[in-house]
């Protein structure tokens, strides 16, 4: 095998692999280098959710394009290669779930969704601002005291998150790309300011442009690259609890600001919990991903019965930990900076796998032509922190990184 390539991507995460997919599309043979296997990092550890509803507008149309892409993806991404029939009101090889979605957010957070909905509505999304009257119809057993409107998303619901990267990276193989596993990055070669290539731990690659696609890795990737960039890490912990037999049928999925957290449903009558607050900085993306925090679990129990009382007679499954990027806005870190063919395609702060599709199309173009033409995502450029400008967005709710 020619290990000369017009693209590297390191990192074989889903923003690694929907890249991969785009490029490939387009001609272009692209080689996805990835340490372990595909979503070994956040992209396996991800709570899948798939909704439009951002305070920042240019994500919430990231969202809605990605959003087309889990509604036909058999079309637009490929078959299932078994054959076999997708479940119910799930679409094959991303396990795109429609459930309906709520945003539920504390009372004097009331103006700021309803400026966010009109927006999301003016791009064609399905969204609305329902009372909290509505609320207790769409989700009978809710308690709602501290509630008095939300954001509803009838169409949205979640995905398999290691599914999806793995049927994007098919599909980019089909068209010519290659992917390598168990394959770290250990040197970026530049001649003349300009990328060349890498050193990896199976061999030499070739290619006039490299994309950072590490997750939380990335930090290390830019350091070999000489490029400075405030990217961190940031630890979220989920669990599984199995709900009562009073709950068996599926809820909505719901991001809980109130509680400063989030649930959706799974499968096998499971609801997959995550807190918002809580989550460390800093710390190594090596760390032990496979156990829950100290106390994580207590906390989540007692938020997600706060909210739905009748889950005190559920059981606990499951916990489990997992590391992603986050830059100083929280906001990804889109574009090229530092060698010239160096780029970043990292940084999404926890909210990145809904967008995964869109980002990779949006990469595609700009790489490629120059510029990106499904829509502008110029502003993510990661050259935005030593010019001292942070993203923030038109409608913005209070930080939750606390």
């Amino acid at each position: 095998m020619s290990n000369t390539f017009d693209v590297i991507i390191i990192g074989g995460g889903v923003h690694g692999a929907s890249l991969a997919f785009h490029l490939a599309e387009r001609g272009v043979k692209p080689v996805v280098l990835e340490k372990r296997f595909i979503a070994a990092g956040a992209t396996g550890r991800s709570s899948g959710l798939v909704r439009m509803h951002y305070d920042l507008l240019v994500e919430s149309q990231l969202a809605w394009v990605s959003f087309g892409y889990f509604r036909d993806w058999e079309d637009r991404v490929g078959r299932p290669s078994t054959g076999l029939r997708p479940e119910r009101n799930r679409r094959a090889e991303c396990g795109f779930t429609k459930t309906g979605f709520l945003q539920l957010v504390r009372p004097e957070q009331t103006p700021a969704l309803q400026a966010n909905v009109a927006a999301q509505r003016g791009l064609g999304i399905a969204t609305e601002v329902v009372s909290v009257d509505e609320v207790r119809r769409l989700a009978p057993g809710f308690f709602l005291d501290d509630v008095e409107a939300a954001a509803y998303e009838p169409e949205s619901g979640y995905a398999d998150p290691t599914s999806t990267a793995n049927s994007l990276m098919n599909a980019a193989k089909a068209h010519g790309a290659v992917f390598m596993q168990n394959c770290a990055v250990t040197t970026i070669h530049t001649t003349g300011g300009k990328v060349t290539g890498v050193s990896t731990t199976q061999g030499e690659f070739s290619a006039p442009i490299v994309v950072n696609a590490a997750g939380a890795w990335a930090k290390g990737i830019c350091d070999l690259a000489d490029v400075d960039l405030p990217l961190s890490t940031w630890r979220h912990d989920t669990m599984l609890v199995k709900r009562p037999p009073a709950l068996r049928d599926p809820h909505l999925t719901v991001i809980d600001f109130p509680k400063l957290m989030y649930f959706r449903p799974d499968v096998a009558d499971l609801t997959l919990v995550g807190l918002e607050d809580g989550n460390p900085l800093g710390q190594s993306a090596d760390g032990d991903a496979d156990h829950a925090s100290p106390g994580f679990v207590e906390a989540a129990i007692e938020r997600i019965c706060e909210r739905i009382p009748q889950m005190e007679s559920a059981h606990f499954h499951s916990a489990h930990s997992g590391y992603d990027a986050i830059t100083p806005d929280q906001h990804p870190a889109l574009g090229p900076i530092g060698p010239d063919g160096f780029w970043l395609d990292t940084g999404f702060s926890g909210t990145g796998f809904k967008i995964s599709p869109a980002v990779g199309l949006c990469m595609s173009e700009w790489i490629l032509d120059g510029k990106p033409s499904t829509m502008d995502i110029s502003l993510f450029t990661p050259t935005r922190f030593a010019e001292g400008r942070h993203i923030v967005g038109e409608n913005p709710y209070d930080s939750i990184w606390t």
